[in-house]
């Protein structure tokens, strides 16, 4: 399966494993799961590590080349992925999420999530 983690879950992920469920930790410990990070993630991360947001206290740069080393697959934001936005239904407003959520209707990806809001974007989207 191939997984997209939004951006927290990517947070916790590489820096405070224990915060993950049980059922993410074996998502993303099955060999069998493709693990997929969106370029939309390191921005959002980027501009709220700017704004000294404590949730996002880390290095985009460092977070970045450690999931590639660690083979997480890069996904970078498209076109597409822009325009396929405006068909979503206005169920949540943060637009890093809304981007997440249209990259995964569109590469066909399960994007998993902590978020209810975001949750309620249908099939193609999982929340842990």
């Amino acid at each position: 399966m191939n997984l997209l983690l939004d951006t927290h879950l990517l947070l916790w992920a590489a820096s405070e494993p224990k915060r993950l469920s049980a059922k993410a930790r074996a998502l993303l410990l099955d060999p069998a799961n493709h693990l997929v990070f969106s370029s939309a993630s390191l921005w959002e991360i980027s501009i709220k590590n700017g704004l000294e947001r404590s949730d996002f206290n880390v290095d985009p740069r460092r977070l970045w080349r450690m999931l590639l080393v660690n083979g997480y697959r890069e996904l970078p934001v498209t076109s597409e992925h822009a325009v396929a936005v405006n068909e979503l239904p206005p169920l949540h407003k943060d637009p890093f999420d809304r981007i997440l959520v249209a990259q995964a209707r569109v590469e066909s990806l399960l994007l998993l999530t902590v978020d209810k809001a975001v949750a309620k974007y249908g099939d193609a989207v999982r929340k842990l």
